[in-house]
């Protein structure tokens, strides 16, 4: 397993990514609430740029207690990235595909020495 340096933590801000090439391995390396998650770059759907589209808090709807719409609004605790091909939509923090959970993108280590960061391939 090589390490790839990706850049600077200091570098980079909440919601941002960058792609990486570590070998003949395309990898998506975001930064989210202080915390990295890199994955592969290659859609579960037809194998578009998972990693490239859009970063977006989940959507979700709130219910009263008879079971009817109180609205859509954006959660507070969940993000996702949509790959910009078909809209397939991924959990930043897993990397699962969040219309099934059981389907995820492979995942990669993050290393963080000093200020540098390094993805694990």
């Amino acid at each position: 397993m090589a390490e790839k340096l990706v850049g600077k933590a200091s570098e980079f801000h909440d919601g941002d990514r960058r792609i990486v090439f570590v070998g003949d391995k395309e990898i998506g390396v975001f930064r989210d609430k202080g915390n990295f998650y890199a994955y592969s770059n290659t859609c579960l759907h037809q194998a578009g740029p998972a990693c490239e589209g859009l970063i977006i808090a989940k959507v979700e709807e709130r219910l009263r207690p008879d079971k009817t719409s109180a609205g859509m609004y954006f959660s507070d605790t969940e993000t996702h990235f949509v790959c910009p091909w078909h809209g397939y939509e991924y959990d930043l923090k897993t990397g699962e595909f969040v219309g099934d959970r059981k389907q995820k993108l492979r995942s990669y280590q993050i290393v963080q020495k000093g200020d540098d960061i390094y993805v694990v391939a």
